[in-house]
């Protein structure tokens, strides 16, 4: 589980510096609400994006994307409506993202799938 957990977290620092070479403003990392969890939220000029990063080193349980699944869409809508809510952002442009990092050998690839439709 720890090294599960470890792949993740670097999974999500690599992430964090791709979107930041891409002129985002990181404005949270892992947001925790009742209803769940987003791991980054970024400004992208005009628009709120709130980010899942899956992160994998083999295919043997799929594609990381494929890891976003009914239950776990349900989940980040919510948290969504929750963050925008809070925060008096609910007129703002949002888009919702997944970022793949795929980790091998000391190496990486960033697959950055933008305007996810949940």
């Amino acid at each position: 589980m720890y090294i599960k957990r470890e792949i993740g977290r670097i999974g999500e620092d690599l992430a964090v510096s791709y979107l930041k070479n891409k002129g985002y403003k990181i404005l949270e990392r892992n947001f925790v609400a009742r209803q769940g969890e987003i791991d980054i939220i970024a400004k992208d000029k005009n628009e709120i994006v709130f980010i899942e990063v899956k992160s994998r080193t083999n295919f043997l349980y799929g594609k990381p994307v494929e890891a976003v699944n009914r239950l776990k869409q349900k989940h980040l809508k919510s948290v969504i409506n929750y963050y925008l809510y809070r925060n008096k952002l609910e007129n703002n442009f949002v888009r919702i993202d997944i970022i793949e990092v795929y980790i091998k050998n000391g190496y990486f690839k960033i697959n950055h799938i933008k305007k996810v439709i949940l």
